[in-house]
């Protein structure tokens, strides 16, 4: 004992050294470059494992980063706090670039009137259009935030990110899609929900895996709360394809929402198997409206349109189908994928989008739908361009993510978050404050459709529907430097019935706890 403490401390440490020395030279065999160059290998390693956080710090400038660069990031978060969002000095971004977008102001804008609406509530934006009121289901459902959660499951995010959210959805009168991961108790905190359910069926599935329409029912008729029922066929992050929740991830709360089993590992499929066909499709959503009376849609990735025609045919030929369609973009979301799915299968938000539109348009179905947009829209002037292509709403989930706390570290996939937003670990989870978080949301929600409104009255319109494809300029290329979208996506928005703020205030379909809307 005398000698072991008469070694210095350097000692030990050339001790330890050694150690590493001889477990690298010998005994490992996965690494060449540490056993090549043992001890000072592993400091590449290290190196390597920061260079996303060096780069996103030190290196890259406030444009370069993605998905969201720094000043995206930086407006997000200063939004959610109520602090000065502005820039100094004009903008920074090269606005001769490719893709470049420009909202046409008008020479005067729109004036509010004395009772106004939005005289008393500037943040008062609700969609123009009722879901299910083409179809007269028994209970239409007019969103009452232009802006909302998009799908994001518990289980991918934690439990207090989810209940963050839906929090801040029912403060800023927005709605909360539940993702593919079933209605949690996280998800019943005041907000208005879209249940949506993917090849899975979680949470409304019987003992073989396949749809309960009668375990859907008595969802809905339990939770009032549960606004309307989404069908995911695909979603931008991996389109086409399925996936496997290891049983190790199964706790009992998990198992209890999703009816599955404690520690079994569960497929979810690449494709439904309550449906095969377009046919058996709009039969299936026809069967959930009549069962629940709610209405009605499906999400997908764009890419082959050729169903897609089909189903606008079929559409027009019997007067029925969904409600609503939410086109996601290849831009990818919180689902983590394989970068040959996520850098590749399914077009960006905006080809995809204005592919879709026209299939329905050109069938006469496209002011009988609502559109919803789901691809990196959470930005007021990102949402001009996509009102002014046909959207009705948007859906947020990295921004919402960004809202309450992610700072896009990227490890989503790793159950190691280090915001605590998407991971199950009780300690990384624990440090989200929920009644602040939550008030963060919905300060972003709420920043956002001022802010939107502003930019639409700079327009001269009153609601963002107002906007044509002529209102909005993109930068295109050398030869064909600039031009509106109706030219470069070769068609026009149809007109969205509008008859001013006040009829959207006083429609009885208005959701988002209408009576308290004044505050």
């Amino acid at each position: 004992m005398d000698f072991l403490i008469s070694i210095p401390w350097w000692g030990w440490v050339l001790f330890f050294l050694l150690l590493v020395a001889i477990w690298d030279i010998f005994f490992q065999k996965s690494h060449t470059i540490k056993h090549n160059f043992p001890i000072v290998g592993h400091l590449r390693y290290w190196l390597e494992s920061i260079g996303p956080e060096m780069r996103q710090y030190f290196v890259a400038n406030n444009r370069e980063e993605l998905p969201f660069n720094r000043i995206e990031r930086g407006w997000i978060y200063a939004s959610a706090k109520k602090e000065n969002n502005y820039e100094g000095f004009g903008t920074d971004r090269d606005i001769y670039a490719h893709q470049h977008m420009f909202v046409k102001n008008a020479m005067i804008g729109y004036q509010i009137p004395e009772k106004h609406p939005n005289t008393e509530n500037p943040y008062f934006l609700p969609c123009a259009k009722v879901m299910g009121a083409h179809h007269k289901r028994k209970k239409p459902y007019r969103p009452a935030s232009v802006i909302n959660i998009s799908a994001m499951s518990f289980g991918s995010l934690s439990a207090r990110a989810v209940q963050s959210m839906n929090q801040g959805a029912a403060k800023s009168h927005a709605f909360h899609n539940t993702g593919e991961g079933g209605l949690s108790p996280y998800h019943k905190q005041g907000a208005d929900v879209i249940f949506h359910f993917g090849t899975g069926y979680f949470g409304v599935r019987n003992s073989e895996g396949n749809l309960s329409i009668e375990k859907l029912k008595i969802l809905v008729d339990e939770n009032p709360c549960v606004k309307a029922i989404e069908i995911k066929l695909s979603q931008g992050a991996k389109p086409g394809k399925g996936g496997v929740l290891p049983g190790a991830k199964i706790t009992p709360e998990i198992a209890e929402i999703r009816g599955v089993e404690v520690g079994k590992d569960v497929l979810s499929p690449s494709t439904h198997k309550a449906f095969k066909s377009i046919p058996e499709l709009v039969d299936l959503i026809e069967q959930i409206a009549d069962e629940t009376g709610l209405p009605v849609g499906i999400k997908g990735a764009i890419g082959k349109l050729d169903q897609w025609q089909e189903l606008a045919s079929l559409m027009k030929k019997t007067g029925k189908g969904p409600d609503f369609i939410t086109v996601d973009g290849g831009e990818g979301g919180t689902g983590a994928a394989p970068p040959s799915f996520a850098d590749h299968v399914s077009l960006p938000w905006v080809y995809g989008f204005s592919c879709i539109y026209r299939i329905f348009q050109d069938e006469g179905l496209s002011e009988k739908i609502v559109f919803i947009g789901s691809g990196k829209l959470g930005f007021p002037a990102k949402a001009a361009m996509a009102f002014a292509m046909g959207v009705d709403c948007i859906n947020v989930a990295r921004e919402a993510m960004m809202s309450i706390g992610c700072i896009q570290a990227q490890v989503c996939h790793t159950n190691r978050c280090p915001a605590g937003v998407a991971t199950q670990s009780k300690w990384l989870q624990n440090g989200i404050n929920v009644p602040l978080k939550s008030d963060r949301l919905a300060q972003y929600f709420k920043t956002f459709r001022k802010e939107f409104l502003e930019i639409t009255h700079a327009a001269g319109y009153e609601h963002p529907c107002q906007f044509t494809m002529n209102d909005i300029q993109v930068n295109v290329d050398d030869d064909y430097l600039s031009s509106d979208l109706s030219a470069v996506y070769g068609y026009k928005k149809n007109e969205v019935p509008f008859d001013g703020m006040q009829k959207l205030y006083d429609c009885p379909h208005l959701g988002g706890n209408s009576p308290e809307y004044s505050t």
